[in-house]
């Protein structure tokens, strides 16, 4: 069993690209099959400052590719999901 802040510490690629997301914020669970839905991430635009609020973007667990020791690598994501948007459960 893999706990949530083991995952935290991995960095997010996009593994067409090699772009480099984030990491872990949160997970999404399905609390009556105990599933992971997706993975949740803070990503922050270079332009931010102290004062500006960041983005959660949800990656459903479906597009991983594999979790490896230092990284986890995704599909790519064509449009970005923010946490609250129930779409990505649906789009399996």
């Amino acid at each position: 069993m893999v706990k949530l802040s083991e995952l935290q510490v991995k960095e997010v690629i996009m593994i067409d690209d090699g772009r480099r997301i984030g990491h872990i914020s949160d997970l999404e669970i399905d609390p009556d099959h105990g599933k992971i839905l997706a993975i949740i991430l803070i990503v922050k635009d270079k332009r931010d400052s102290l004062f500006s609020k960041s983005e959660e973007l949800v990656i459903p667990w479906n597009r991983i590719v594999r979790i490896g020791s230092d990284v986890i690598l995704v599909r790519e994501v064509h449009t970005p999901l923010l946490y609250g948007n129930q779409s990505y459960a649906e789009k399996e």
